[in-house]
């Protein structure tokens, strides 16, 4: 079988990438991307270093370098995948390069105040929340957070005309913001965020239901306002090790007789048990596995979900509800039209009739409408009384 024939600027690519080397360059706000090292000595690990940017050149430092670039630009969200990265990192920084750098660093404030100022002026709903020079000056860029879309055209034509240069302005999360800005968590540590997370997804509640947390929002939120991302990624070990423990509320035979899970830890891999006279009790889990394993009952509910009612009336009590749910159902088909049985305050006691009545001796009912009253309230037998216990309209005198 025949190849067509080889481009050879994809050869020309493919031994560009084999002989180039990948490194992960950090900058300022744990901002992070991945480079191309073409020389042959791979520079050290937190080492400055000038890349290229956009329309210019840009000072970071070295986060990571061999195999560890290689599976960190796979397995991270900034990362470039089974592509090399598009851009090259040049050489490695000098001093000057590195004070130049510096002084940029503390320009950035003054620029994010300046900025602040002109969208107070233009009452813009948006908090700047960072600004970060380009190490060339020939970009600068502002991080803002918005609940809402911002028009900021004309925002970015005043900060260009102050500046003198190329503006750019991102619109960013409050977990971004906290990532970027960094700080100590609650925890005493930095943030995770900011240290080793390598991805911010959204933390839902029901995380914290599964942990059986305290589902007060000023206990587990972290900093920036939202649930702790430490809730998400420790989310996996609470759901598997749940699994081995039995479910809370359900009854088991163990061997002391049935008893009902009121609690599980499983941390020291415990679970607390109560029996029917009340009494509790705290086991390993080990021990719960052996006993329940020998009373045959596994790990599996003893009685069902409601232990007032025994195994035949358990039965009962699912077709009398299923015939509640079919009346209702046929009630509602009748748009609401019930037969004309009368009431037990329409009917005393001591007037109701001592033998059943059969289906001819019963008058055919009549339906009232959704509106309407009961028609012949005082409906009667045929060859009995009414239903005020006197005699019929008709009889003659005895």
């Amino acid at each position: 079988m025949e190849n067509g024939p080889i481009c050879p600027f994809s050869i020309l690519h493919f031994r560009l990438s084999m002989a180039s080397h990948i490194i992960e360059v950090e900058f300022k706000g744990n901002r992070r991307e991945f480079f191309l090292w073409d020389k042959d000595e791979i520079p050290a690990v937190n080492a400055a270093i000038i890349v290229e940017a956009d329309r210019g050149e840009d000072l970071g430092r070295v986060r990571s370098t061999g195999d560890a670039a290689v599976h960190r630009n796979h397995g991270t969200p900034h990362g470039t995948g089974d592509s090399p990265p598009a851009r090259k990192a040049r050489r490695l920084a000098s001093a000057d390069d590195v004070h130049k750098h510096d002084d940029l660093r503390l320009q950035d404030e003054d620029a994010r105040r300046k900025a602040m100022e002109r969208v107070r002026a233009n009452a813009l709903g948006m908090k700047v929340s960072d600004a970060e020079w380009q190490w060339d000056r020939k970009k600068l860029t502002f991080y803002f957070t918005a609940d809402k879309r911002v028009d900021f055209r004309t925002l970015v034509r005043e900060l260009a005309a102050t500046f003198r240069t190329r503006i750019e302005l991102k619109q960013i999360g409050v977990r971004d913001e906290a990532k970027r800005l960094d700080g100590i968590g609650r925890c005493g540590r930095q943030y995770c965020s900011a240290s080793w997370l390598p991805e911010l997804r959204p933390v839902s509640l029901g995380v914290a239901k599964d942990q059986r947390l305290s589902l007060n929002p000023t206990q587990i939120s972290g900093a920036c306002g939202r649930l702790m991302c430490s809730l998400r990624y420790e989310h996996e070990f609470y759901v598997q090790a749940r699994r081995r423990f039995p479910k809370e509320g359900k009854s088991l035979r163990t061997a002391t007789g049935e008893e009902r899970v009121v609690s599980n830890d499983i941390f020291r891999e415990r679970v607390v048990l109560r029996n029917l006279e009340g009494e509790i009790r705290t086991i390993p889990l080990a021990q719960l596995l052996q006993e329940t394993a020998a009373a045959g009952g596994g790990m599996t509910p003893a009685v069902a979900e409601r232990e007032s009612v025994g195994p035949s009336e358990a039965k009962d009590v699912v077709d009398h509800s299923a015939a509640v749910a079919l009346v209702e159902e046929l009630l509602d088909d009748a748009e609401g039209e019930v037969p004309e049985e009368p009431t037990s305050a329409e009917i005393p006691p001591t007037a109701a009739p001592s033998t059943p009545e059969t289906a001819d001796d019963r008058r055919p009912h009549r339906r009232r409408g959704r509106r309407g009253g009961r028609r012949n309230r005082g409906g009667r037998k045929d060859n009995g009384p009414p239903s005020g216990g006197g005699p019929p309209p008709n009889a003659g005198p005895t």
